[in-house]
């Protein structure tokens, strides 16, 4: 009966070893650039948020302003119809207008891309007809 030779091992190749953990490092090296991918998104979407939160406090200041009894009170009205922290950062103009009554609101947007957007805000108006 003949030996049965079972399989070895392969012998370690020098400087092989060298390579292990490349990978590991490569995405290492990708992290900051999907970070700021990330912040981004979440930049372009608090944009997006901070532009709807404006003209829908436009529409209900205009609303409120164009009702002769109540014009004092559409700054309260368009504030409690935003989100808090957008409200904080809200200016509401003065209603403008005669037969009409246009009212602009004006939203400082947060920055999360630490500072290389500046100083960035979102404007909206909105007219409604006088009661």
């Amino acid at each position: 009966m003949a030996p049965v030779r079972t399989p070895r091992a392969a012998a370690p190749v020098p400087g092989r070893n060298r390579d292990r953990g490349s990978t590991a490092i490569e995405y290492l090296g990708f992290l900051p650039v999907l970070i700021l991918i990330g912040l981004a998104g979440l930049q372009l979407g608090l944009v997006a948020y901070t532009a709807q939160q404006a003209g829908t406090a436009a529409r209900a200041a205009a609303r409120t302003a164009s009702q002769e009894d109540r014009s004092g009170s559409y700054q309260r009205v368009g504030r409690a119809s935003m989100t808090g922290w957008v409200a904080d950062r809200a200016r509401i103009g003065a209603p403008t207008g005669g037969d009409t009554v246009t009212v602009t609101v004006t939203v400082d947007i947060p920055d999360v891309l630490l500072g290389l957007l500046g100083d960035r805000t979102v404007e909206k108006s909105a007219t409604m007809p006088r009661d």
